[in-house]
């Protein structure tokens, strides 16, 4: 069995659980010890990303410590809350790889319609937003990261797909139909289980 070189958080997105990455777990069988997938309490979008990303910082810390080195991947709104968490609150400074799944980077047309003092999670997600704009000017935390931008050209909650790539690193084109593809197809799963388990060696000739 491959082992992860590192421990591995996996951020689930909106409407979404830990559940959401079962078969991604089943493909990579790895020890509990290595893999750490937080339920984030969104309440259907009226929690902010800000107060999830304090949410995932906690459960960070208290299982896998305040320095150990990890792993970080986010599904769709959670590739928005590891974003916060990373460049706001100092995840950067121990993640070595950012695997981003169909995460509005850019924004999203889907968000749009979202009232802000209802759904304020939702409409951080928007073309334009505060948080995005905040994001998308300060991105030199991420740059000494190995951060990995997964997307379909198809996703209709990430409107046009294209915008779920990050500004720094690799950008990859899943030949899937449907955002829940991204992280439930076996396609998407045989490249994203063989980037997660590549080893130390395989990382530095990647660089």
């Amino acid at each position: 069995m491959d082992i992860l070189s590192r421990p591995l958080v996996l951020v689930h997105g909106l409407w979404n659980t830990p559940r959401l990455f079962s078969r991604l777990l089943a493909t990579l069988n790895q020890p509990d010890h290595l893999v750490l997938a937080p339920y984030l309490p969104h309440q259907l979008g009226r929690k902010s990303i800000r107060y999830l990303a304090k949410e995932l910082d906690s459960q960070i810390n208290e299982k896998f410590g305040f320095s150990l080195p990890i792993d970080i991947l986010g599904f769709s709104m959670g590739g928005l809350i590891s974003r916060v968490w990373l460049q706001e609150m100092g995840g950067f400074k121990r993640t070595r790889r950012f695997f981003s799944i169909g995460s509005p980077h850019q924004g999203t047309l889907t968000a749009q319609i979202a009232p802000a003092f209802i759904f304020a999670g939702i409409a951080e997600m928007k073309l334009g937003s505060l948080l995005i704009e905040s994001l998308n000017k300060n991105p030199l935390d991420l740059s000494n990261i190995d951060c990995r931008s997964y997307f379909t050209f198809w996703d209709l909650m990430v409107f046009p797909g294209n915008r779920a790539v990050l500004p720094y690193g690799t950008c990859v084109s899943v030949p899937v139909l449907t955002h829940k593809d991204l992280i439930k197809h076996s396609r998407s799963l045989s490249l994203i289980s063989k980037d997660l388990l590549l080893t130390r060696n395989d990382e530095l000739k990647l660089l």
